[in-house]
């Protein structure tokens, strides 16, 4: 049983995340009863379980389950959270206020979709790690050049998506916000595997959410493609913020940078271009 926990990176900070990730989904089940009330009235005793049981759902949850509690380390992992919790505040209330997606409960935005961006903040965080440790050495204009491809791309597929909405206050803030961390990039390669492994989570989460009827865009697609490129942003805006904190508030608290991944060393490493 050790080696297994040792393979996988589980600590005693990883039995406390865990017990806090079941605790918030009894949360919701408990404070939003009527919502897991109506999602289990769906259930159909003549039609076999396994047809109709939610099985990426389960597999969502075992996943992120796992990567949560691989090297998990609370005091950095706490700010983590805080920066998903404030930061998935930020992007919902500015995409259910322009209406480019909206919720089966008309709420703008949902409480109870919030604590689910922290969470997949952590596991995103976990990914990128593994993705720094495995990704092939490369020269500095290599990186450079796939980030400016990259992120040109999407910042293109976001001023295509939210273009009707471009006469909201929410949505100039949003393209002025993306602008600024585009061209303002501190590490290449790192928000380039940041931005992959955000978007690769993000794709199971929209297409869960938007299969389910729990949120539809506007373009009524399961999912758009811009929404899942979008969680990828979304990580790199929280990866930066993590880093401003870093750089501010670590010190005053005596801090040091999670030495399992340190943002900043990953063009150290590289070869020069």
């Amino acid at each position: 049983m050790r080696k297994i926990t040792q393979l996988l990176g589980w600590n005693r900070t990883s039995t406390f995340l865990m017990s806090g990730f079941i605790a918030i989904v009894m949360l919701i089940i408990i404070v939003w009863r009527p919502l897991a009330e109506e999602y289990f009235s769906n259930y159909n005793p003549d039609i076999p379980f396994w047809v109709q049981f939610d099985w990426l759902l389960l597999g969502i949850f075992l996943v992120m389950s796992l990567l949560i509690m691989a090297g998990a380390n609370l005091r950095y992992d706490i700010w983590i959270v805080m920066v998903g919790i404030f930061g998935g505040l930020v992007i919902e209330s500015w995409g259910t206020q322009t209406s480019l997606w909206t919720y089966y409960t008309s709420e703008r935005p949902p409480l109870w979709i919030i604590p689910a961006w922290p969470i997949a903040s952590l596991a995103i965080d976990r990914i990128t790690r593994l993705f720094d440790r495995w990704t092939p050495r490369a020269s500095k204009r290599i990186w450079y050049w796939v980030y400016w491809i990259v992120f040109a791309g999407f910042y293109t597929l976001l001023w295509i998506f939210t273009f009707p909405t471009i006469d909201k206050s929410l949505t100039i803030l949003a393209l002025i916000t993306c602008s600024f961390l585009i061209i303002t990039p501190t590490n290449h390669k790192t928000a380039i595997i940041t931005f992959i492994a955000g978007s690769g989570l993000g794709y199971f989460l929209e297409r869960w959410g938007t299969t389910r009827e729990c949120w539809t865009y506007y373009t009524f697609e399961t999912p758009p493609v811009f929404a899942v490129f979008a969680h990828g942003l979304a990580a790199v805006a929280f990866w930066r913020t993590r880093l401003l904190i870093e750089k501010y508030i670590f010190p005053i608290l005596k801090l040091t940078p999670n030495v399992n991944y340190q943002s900043e060393s990953s063009l150290e490493k590289e070869t020069p271009g």
